[in-house]
């Protein structure tokens, strides 16, 4: 999927096409009945028939502004021990291919823009070079919001990261000095710019790209399935402080509401716009 608002383009990369985890796992507050309240809207754009389930993705998503080549969040990775999580233990997967495929290679890349420090944003931060494992992009600056790193070190160092991805996706980075701690309103050139989304983990970021042509926004997981739109009171079972996350959410949709502002979040199969829908809201895929 290509992308073009005003002078950036946008490609996606998808690394896992559909989640581990039901609708109904994910996001515990919820139940089938109030779930297929939704599905007039739902199906079949944001529905994977396959599994009877809303679609899901983990994935990547490359911006190219006419200074900056950019990627935000970098998957689950390859060669990782993931033993918890069959899909993605020891993956072998074709990500650097398609990432290729969309016309980037590793040395092209400018940053490297992780949303927040959970395993499957960060995976492809590093590769295994045969002794250790190293930045996969060579020139790239990886911006990581202080607060999360700060956060994510901790419990790495007290044993509470359950995955190991810290250790194996994100300390070589800082240690091979191409880690950049920044704050939540950092300026990654004129285009990109960070705003603080936290809640979901402490020092969570969205991303806003702002152009000629109109704005658009990478939430990251604010939201992880795009019925939270209408139902954002309904967290993730990964959600940090989950009440934060919901008020988190519950601003992001009434402020992009009949917007016009593109929202592109880590996870949903479709990017698309938040609209009004008599009290509520709901959301549409791009064109």
């Amino acid at each position: 999927m290509t992308l073009a608002l005003g002078e950036v383009t946008l490609d996606r990369v998808v690394e896992i096409g559909r989640s581990a985890y039901p609708t109904t796992s994910m996001l515990p507050d919820s139940t089938p009945e109030a779930l297929a309240r939704h599905h007039a809207w739902l199906k079949p754009d944001f529905w994977d028939d396959a599994v009877g389930d809303l679609g899901a993705r983990i994935q990547t998503w490359i911006v190219r502004t006419p200074r900056t080549t950019v990627l935000i969040d970098t998957g689950v990775g390859n060669g990782k021990a993931r033993p918890d999580s069959p899909v993605w233990h020891m993956r072998e997967g074709a990500w650097l291919e398609d990432l290729a495929a969309a016309g980037l290679g590793p040395e092209q890349v400018d940053v490297v823009l992780c949303t927040h420090l959970h395993v499957d944003h960060v995976g492809w931060n590093t590769r295994w070079d045969g002794a250790r494992w190293v930045p996969t992009f060579p020139r790239a600056r990886y911006l990581f919001a202080g607060e999360e790193w700060e956060f994510w070190k901790w419990e790495a160092a007290s044993g509470r990261e359950p995955y190991g991805c810290i250790a194996d996706s994100v300390v070589p980075v800082v240690e091979a000095g191409q880690a950049e701690l920044v704050g939540a309103t950092h300026a990654v050139d004129p285009w990109l710019t960070l705003e603080s989304s936290r809640g979901h983990t402490p020092g969570h970021v969205s991303v806003r790209l702002r152009t000629r042509d109109g704005e658009a926004v990478f939430p990251g997981d604010v939201m992880h399935r795009t019925v939270q739109v209408a139902e954002p009171q309904w967290s993730s079972r990964f959600c940090w402080d989950p009440r934060a996350a919901a008020a988190t959410r519950r601003e992001f949709v009434e402020r992009h509401a009949d917007s016009g502002v593109l929202v592109l979040p880590a996870h949903f199969p479709r990017p698309g716009y938040v609209v009004r829908e008599g009290a509520g809201h709901r959301f549409v895929p791009a064109a």
